[in-house]
């Protein structure tokens, strides 16, 4: 792993200031709803565990709404995006109501989904409610991509939807990507695929071993596959055909300021909050209920935003085991809170993992 450059350094130290000063302001931005828990397909990595029945029932909408009314006395809500999630949210019927009265609350909406029931009608009819952005998952070739979603009509679903969405106007669009190491051979096919379906903007992720994914080797790229992602990414950002970033997995030592639009940070916390299926207010739903802050039934959302998250925007408290020593404490703070299990030990650093 090779030392950071001057220029590097130098930027890295004004994002740090930036990211101490964000903390302490902390304007919420991005608010994920987990509104349900169901799922039509198994997910090889699902950090969910989600199924298509599921003990726990969806959110009504009316006890989410109760948090929204709350977040817009108190802030501006054309400045908060509300992200839908899950489980897979189409499997509510009633989704494109509910984004249609987040809409009539002043909130932007958008949502994150495997595209299985994209079809032209219930696009049109998301769109009329006032859908503003969306992501649709796509983890390799037809082949890969249905063994990683343990569905066997995945690919097809998910290519239609990216080809309507991606050509729709005024729609911020992306597509994710969790490569493992049954893709990471297709990274080359997969950019030429995305650009034929008129993808401009590509997420790449690498899969944490939490949930579904900490037993599955196949998962998890080795140390030479991940330095050759972030060189693909580096010189695929350069080619300018795809606007491709590595998502926020964590500090990246010399591909800092190479691999993404911005340095490092986890806005968990900081600019980024999520309601759970069951109430839980956390910073994001990948971050481990350990960490929870609050619940929507017990507690007043606005008052646990502004007075609670300390560890979230402080860190302090995870500057042990193998960060305890690290020369890029200061710079990474511990990596992202994903990657945090439930006693505070950090699970995966992929500082480590570049050669």
């Amino acid at each position: 792993m090779s030392s950071l450059s001057l220029k590097q350094r130098i930027a890295l130290d004004v994002n740090s200031a930036f990211l101490r000063q964000e903390a302490r302001e902390h304007p919420l931005m991005q608010l994920f709803w987990e509104c349900t828990l169901r799922c039509n397909m198994r997910c090889r990595h699902c950090g969910s565990d989600c199924k298509v029945s599921t003990l726990h029932p969806d959110m009504p909408f009316e006890d989410f709404e109760k948090v929204l009314l709350r977040v817009k006395d108190t802030y501006d809500p054309h400045k908060i995006l509300i992200i839908l999630s899950g489980g897979e949210p189409l499997v509510r019927e009633d989704i494109a109501e509910c984004g249609k009265r987040i809409r009539d609350l002043g909130f932007p909406w958008g949502m994150v989904s495997n595209g299985r029931l994209m079809s032209p009608g219930k696009i049109k009819q998301l769109l009329a409610a006032g859908m503003r952005s969306a992501t649709i998952s796509l983890d390799g070739l037809e082949a890969e991509h249905n063994w990683m979603r343990g569905t066997p009509d995945a690919f097809s679903h998910a290519t239609e939807a990216i080809r309507i969405l991606a050509s729709t106007p005024r729609l911020a669009f992306d597509v994710v990507t969790c490569i493992n190491r049954r893709s990471f051979g297709q990274l080359e096919e997969l950019k030429e695929l995305l650009i034929g379906l008129g993808v401009r903007a590509w997420r790449i992720f690498t899969v944490f071993p939490v949930g579904r994914a900490a037993s599955d080797p196949e998962l998890q790229l080795d140390s030479a596959q991940y330095t050759s992602l972030m060189d693909f990414i580096v010189r695929t950002r350069k080619e300018g055909r795809i606007k491709v970033s590595y998502a926020c997995e964590g500090f990246l030592g010399r591909y800092e300021g190479k691999v993404r639009d911005h340095l490092f940070s986890c806005q968990a916390g900081l600019s980024i909050a999520s309601v759970r299926v069951d109430g839980a207010i956390s910073g994001c739903n990948s971050i481990r209920s350990h960490y929870d802050q609050g619940n929507i039934y017990n507690d007043d959302f606005v008052d646990v935003w502004e007075n609670r998250f300390r560890d979230f925007r402080d860190h302090s408290v995870f500057r042990n085991g193998r960060c305890e020593n690290c020369k890029y404490w200061k710079w990474c703070r511990g990596n992202g809170m994903h990657l945090r299990d439930e006693q505070g030990q950090l699970i995966m650093c992929n500082l480590e993992r570049i050669q």
